[in-house]
């Protein structure tokens, strides 16, 4: 008996409607997936716009960064330590390359503990070209960020400019210590709270560079029918497959008795 062709028109029907079901399988589990996603962005936006608590309520002097307030907005009351300023490399504001000023802002007093303050952006790299720090004390409102640890090498240590926020880095600029994390300066929310010398002048807003993580099960049926679309996908394949392999598979035709008896007599 003689095999059917692969594209054999005989088999058109089956291969077109493999490809419908496999290619709408893949295109919902895809729009499950981006739905998945969508709804983790939203949750870590949505804490960055919740209501400032105070720096000492989530986070003390010496203890580990918490990871789940990543992001969260807090107000800072404090001290000025002007003489730990410094510029922070590498950022970059719609498309131009720039750097964080960064100056500690000493919490319960000019001899306690200080959090480092990204009071904004400023164009290249140049220290000379940055605003006078403030002094004296100051109320803001900013976003909580854990300390950097990219391993980027300061090629200068003796200058005022670093590679990243790396609070073992900037301890050695001041003469108390600083806590386990940093905060970027929020201009608005420090306006509209009534904030004052929050150190802002002549500066561009610095963007946040680290969102809050979303919740281990946020969304999770998105994504549980992103696989459940994906495993019907590949079901629909394997249909495919076994019928396929099944219609072009040669197959014997059976034999005459006739035929076997001539075939045995003629057998020496």
């Amino acid at each position: 008996m003689q095999a059917v062709a692969w594209w054999s028109p005989r088999l058109w029907a089956a291969h077109l409607i493999a490809l419908g079901c496999v290619g709408a399988a893949i295109a919902l589990g895809l729009w499950q997936y981006d739905a998945w996603e969508a709804h983790r962005a939203a949750e870590r936006v949505d804490l960055t716009n919740a209501e400032p608590e105070p720096l000492t309520d989530v986070l003390g002097p010496d203890e580990p960064f918490p990871t789940k307030h990543v992001g969260r907005p807090v107000t800072v009351e404090g001290t000025w330590l002007p003489e730990g300023t410094v510029l922070v490399s590498g950022r970059e504001t719609d498309g131009e390359d720039g750097s964080w000023v960064v100056t500690p802002l000493a919490v319960d007093g000019p001899d306690e503990a200080a959090i480092p303050v990204v009071r904004g952006w400023l164009p290249g790299v140049d220290p000379e070209s940055a605003p006078p720090p403030p002094t004296g004390t100051a109320t803001l409102v900013g976003w909580l960020q854990p300390g950097e640890g990219t391993g980027a090498a300061d090629e200068d240590p003796t200058d005022d400019v670093f590679p990243q926020v790396r609070i073992a880095d900037l301890v050695q600029r001041v003469d108390v210590d600083l806590y386990g994390g940093y905060v970027v300066v929020d201009p608005a929310a420090t306006e509209e709270a009534g904030g004052r010398n929050a150190g802002t002048a002549d500066l561009g807003p610095a963007t946040l560079d680290q969102l809050p993580p979303a919740g281990t099960f946020t969304a999770w049926r998105n994504i549980a029918y992103a696989i459940e679309w994906w495993l019907f996908a590949a079901f629909a394949l394997f249909l495919w497959w076994r019928f396929v392999r099944d219609a072009t598979a040669v197959r014997r035709e059976p034999t005459a008795p006739d035929d076997e008896a001539r075939a045995v007599g003629s057998s020496p």
